[in-house]
């Protein structure tokens, strides 16, 4: 793994590793990893989970784009959690989502984007010739998660708009997690869609409890991972 790598073992019990199915998950944002185990942990605690967090990849798209070198790192980090043995392999970042899809051909087990499931909820709620808004707070996750949404919503007449959530991802930075949680709030108030996307998994506790309705894609991409374990098992 690569040195800007950290990685963290989860399992509810360390005497019963050998019996047990392992997933893993690629994280750019570290803080995701406590997020993420909990909700994997809720759906199914026999799994046992590890976590690769490498917040690199997201710094250098941010500064660079999704360059050669985030091709490879992602590639390296797929390859180390299946050769782990994971059963499957969820990548947590959407800015990087086309680095993963490059990187399942790679590896036997499943590999997925946790923003695909997400786009398939939205573009089966706008309907036919419905519109889609999609909101992040970096403009190097619109890019990604705005052409996977075209991509599905293809032959459907809808209409996919993106914009960046002005100053939030300025407030996360500076620790200010209830200014960037206000600022998603206010901006999905604001608009006026058939489904509304928020393109981060990070931005997805912001709008807990605001009654709009948004799709958001923790829960979704580890539905997904769980039913990609569940096929491999049967």
């Amino acid at each position: 793994m690569s040195t800007f790598a950290h990685q963290l073992h989860i399992c509810p019990n360390s005497n019963k590793l050998d019996r047990m199915t392992r997933v893993g998950l690629l994280h750019t944002v570290p803080a995701l990893a406590g997020v993420f185990q909990q909700l994997v942990a809720h759906q199914d605690r026999s799994l046992q989970q590890v976590h690769v967090a490498d917040p690199e990849l997201l710094a250098t798209a941010i500064r660079d784009g999704v360059t050669d070198e985030v091709f490879g790192r992602v590639r390296q980090h797929v390859e180390y959690l299946a050769g782990d043995g994971a059963a499957a392999v969820l990548v947590t970042c959407s800015s990087i989502g086309e680095a993963v899809e490059a990187a399942a051909t790679a590896v036997e087990v499943p590999v997925l984007r946790v923003d695909a499931p997400m786009a398939a909820e939205a573009v089966g709620a706008a309907g036919e010739g419905g519109r889609i808004a999609v909101l992040a707070t970096l403009e190097a996750t619109l890019g990604p998660t705005g052409r996977l949404i075209e991509r599905t919503a293809a032959g459907h007449g809808i209409a996919v708009e993106a914009t960046v959530v002005e100053g939030a991802a300025a407030a996360r930075a500076a620790g200010d997690q209830n200014k960037h949680d206000e600022l998603i709030r206010e901006a999905v108030k604001s608009t006026h869609a058939d489904a509304i996307v928020l393109a981060q998994a990070s931005m997805a506790q912001a709008v807990s409890g605001l009654g709009i309705d948004t799709f958001t894609s923790p829960a979704a991409g580890v539905a997904a991972l769980l039913a990609a374990v569940d096929s491999r098992r049967a």
